[in-house]
């Protein structure tokens, strides 16, 4: 989770093995030998790509599969150590050839057959593989079932091909945090330059996308975490409406904002694994909501054209943070205006800032609430059962696992009440006021509009284990708290670092926004690979 305003106020061994924990020794700063890996020959590669190859016959899921794995091995764990896997699915290569038999027999269940996915460590999966949020305290946590994603990514064929390092307990453990940072998964590096930050809290996800370690990976998101890292890794992430995506199985902040959603190198691929996770899901309500919203195929919103007659509002209360973001910024708002879309500037959300101090609120009151509903799921073969034991577990090994920052916002959240809290209630209801009706909606029915942009965040800081995490500014927080849609898509870059722009509206908007973002991305090809860069250049683009 995203902890800019409200928080910062509070100041392979083997290839197929599963990974050990690792505890981060090495300086942030300090670039790893052999930073620049070999050519890889998915490099940029779609899912569309990868599945046409397997159609021809000139590859198979199986050679897609190890190919990935040898890439993990060479750049994740080696090479430029961008440490974004923390574990490896052990029957991967099984699970791709018996896809392989079944595309011979049958043929292929739709676009993701065969495709190698990677998905955070805080997703459920029923197999040889464990959920740990990338804390110490969860190692050998076996789920007895799978979290509704990774199910759903299991029947539309795709190899879940290991899981993603994370900011510990998805970056809401301390005020003080570095991002992408675990106790057990050490610290993700920003492929684009190696000593700056991936952003989090799915920096693992962010990570390996942009690098190439698979065709697309999957994040969750309570306040930025699909978006950030996405924007920072060059890449385009989908935040769905609450509701969209089931959160069964996954391990939670808080029910009211939680969602999981698709990284990918493109925004048709990210349709695609939009597709693939919707659903009624009776093991999580909210997806009640989305009966008759939802869309197994978002593919068939993807337009070039997709702009023109638009009214897109620019929310320019989230610029001036800085500068070099605002001219370009300017720069694509007249793309768009070229693409046919009529521009109405400005367009500012009334009650930003005003829900900062609810929102956090509302988060630790539902954090506590909902981890310990999750431990407590777990059964008796869980290694701790609540927060409480959790914090007790980090204070016995505050040398593994608080080594830089500790665990500031557990102990707030432990201090509240349940959630029948009349404060609870209370934060709760301001929040759906002022990010809702007073808010996104607000703004949209003023203008008339069909969408609304802002830059979705800054170039990346330099990863700091002493202060901790330096964001600048951005937009993430009102779609957020109101459970509303939002993507960000490649927008530029400033000293070779990436930045992205948000595309976002009104609940269940997916279809219009995936348009607009698509005719974007293909007017500008923004996209670039990462080069694996020791420290920043301090040129212009």
């Amino acid at each position: 989770m995203k902890r800019r305003d409200f928080l910062q106020r509070g100041a392979l061994a083997s290839v197929l093995a599963i990974s050990k924990p690792v505890i981060a020794s090495a300086n942030p700063g300090t670039a790893a030998p052999n930073a620049y890996p070999e050519s890889f020959e998915f490099d940029e590669l779609t899912i569309a790509d990868l599945q046409n190859s397997m159609t021809s016959g000139k590859l198979s899921a199986r050679v897609i599969t190890r190919k990935y794995l040898e890439r993990i091995e060479d750049v994740d764990k080696r090479g430029p150590a961008i440490n974004s896997v923390i574990e490896i699915n052990p029957d991967a290569i099984a699970i791709a050839e018996a896809l392989d038999r079944e595309r011979k027999e049958k043929g292929a269940r739709g676009p993701l057959h065969g495709i190698p996915i990677l998905i955070k460590d805080n997703i459920d999966t029923a197999d040889r593989m464990m959920t740990t949020a990338g804390s110490l305290a969860l190692l050998a946590s076996t789920p007895s079932q799978d979290a509704f994603v990774a199910r759903r990514l299991r029947e539309s064929g795709a190899v879940i091909l290991g899981k993603t390092n994370l900011s510990e307990w998805a970056n809401f453990r301390s005020n003080h945090s570095s991002s992408g940072w675990s106790g057990r998964g050490g610290q993700t590096r920003n492929p684009y330059v190696l000593d700056r930050n991936p952003c989090g809290s799915s920096s693992g996800s962010g990570v390996a996308a942009a690098a190439n370690l698979c065709a697309a990976t999957i994040g969750t998101e309570t306040d930025g975490s699909i978006v950030c890292p996405s924007s920072t890794n060059s890449l385009v992430g989908i935040k769905p409406t609450l509701g969209l995506v089931s959160r069964s199985g996954i391990i939670p902040i808080a029910h009211s904002q939680d969602t999981a959603g698709p990284m990918a190198r493109t925004v048709a691929d990210a349709a695609v694994l939009l597709g693939a996770l919707t659903g009624m899901d009776p093991r999580d309500s909210s997806t009640r909501s989305s009966q008759g919203k939802s869309h197994s195929d978002y593919t068939r919103f993807l337009d070039k054209d997709g702009l023109r007659g638009a009214r897109i509002g620019v929310a320019r209360a989230y610029f001036d943070f800085n500068d070099q973001v605002d001219k370009r910024m300017e720069e694509l708002i007249r793309e768009i205006k070229k693409l046919g879309a009529v521009v109405v500037d400005p367009a500012n959300i009334p009650t930003k800032g005003k829900f900062d101090d609810s929102e956090f609120e509302v988060l630790l009151y539902e954090f506590r609430a909902d981890l310990n509903a999750y431990l407590a799921g777990l059964g008796s073969k869980a290694p701790v059962h609540t927060l409480k034991e959790v914090i007790e577990f980090n204070e016995k090994n505050r040398d593994r696992e608080m080594p830089y920052f500790g665990q500031d916002i557990f102990i707030k959240a432990q201090q509240k009440g349940p959630l029948t809290d009349k404060k609870y209630f209370q934060a709760l209801r301001k929040n759906h006021l002022l990010s809702r009706g007073q808010g996104i909606d607000f703004v949209m029915r003023r203008h008339r509009l069909d969408a609304l942009i802002a830059p979705t965040g800054g170039p990346a800081w330099p990863t700091d284990w002493i202060n901790g995490d330096h964001f600048t500014g951005g937009y993430s927080s009102a779609s957020a708290v109101a459970g509303y849609p939002h993507i960000t898509v490649p927008a530029g870059y400033i000293s070779g670092l990436p930045f992205g722009i948000s595309f976002f509206g009104a609940v269940y908007s997916e279809p219009k926004l995936i348009k607009y973002a698509y005719s974007f991305e293909q007017a500008t090809k923004v996209r670039r690979p990462p080069r694996f860069l020791p420290t920043a250049s301090f040129t212009s683009s």
